[in-house]
């Protein structure tokens, strides 16, 4: 199975020329991974030799601390890509990848190859780097409120985060809907709190009219939205 229609599903093929696009498929065609949840599709200190795409399901990216404690750095989706930083010269990950979805569909990509393609195309190679730089930029974003807001200001612009990427209006009420790919642990994780104090918060929040939730959607409600 060839999966070069993966990487123009998320934009970045498109800036080859027809007849490239053509000799890669030829040259390049190999089948896509599948795991279950908990998988994983690489662990901390693994060779960094590959960059991967999600074709369907859900990835979660993180690491351990000393004292063995799990931190969630994301969770991605279809058409999102990880395990980047080999590009740049990564020799050992630095964080796991695990799936979280029990019908996950993942697509490796040799960092050569990758390199090969950046040689090639001008234009393919400033994407990859900005795609990079974003995903360092959001990072660095997350990492700004861990350390200067408090843990309610950390979940309301979690909120807002989510909200862009997978927010959608609700036409009957005019609420902002979250199909919600994440668990309240993952969420404590990501906002560097409790899980009995995320609870506290999301249940005050609800109480005042701001959010309801339940365990596959939040709504951010018409009146504050």
């Amino acid at each position: 199975m060839n999966s070069l229609w993966f990487l123009d599903d998320v934009n970045l093929f498109k800036v080859l020329c027809p007849h490239k696009f053509k000799s890669y498929k030829q040259k390049h065609s190999h089948d896509f991974h599948h795991y279950k949840k908990k998988d994983y599709i690489y662990f901390e200190e693994d060779h960094a030799n590959k960059v991967y795409l999600i074709d369907k399901g859900k990835v979660k990216l993180g690491y351990h601390t000393e004292e063995g404690e799990e931190v969630i750095k994301a969770i991605l989706s279809r058409g999102e890509l990880f395990g980047e930083k080999a590009i740049l010269g990564e020799e050992k990950r630095n964080e796991f990848a695990q799936s979280i979805d029990n019908a996950t569909s993942i697509c490796p990509v040799p960092v050569n190859t990758m390199h090969e393609l950046m040689r090639d195309n001008q234009t393919f190679s400033l994407k990859i780097y900005k795609f990079i730089g974003l995903r360092f930029k959001k990072l660095e974003r997350r990492l700004q409120l861990l350390l200067f807001k408090d843990t309610k200001t950390r979940l309301l612009e979690f909120l807002d985060e989510l909200c862009e990427e997978y927010g959608y209006c609700c036409e009957k009420t005019g609420d902002m809907v979250i199909a919600n790919p994440y668990t309240q642990k993952d969420i404590a994780s990501l906002i560097g709190t409790s899980r009995s104090t995320l609870n506290i918060l999301m249940n005050e929040l609800k109480e005042d009219s701001i959010i309801n939730f339940n365990r596959k959607e939040i709504r951010i409600l018409k009146n504050i939205a």
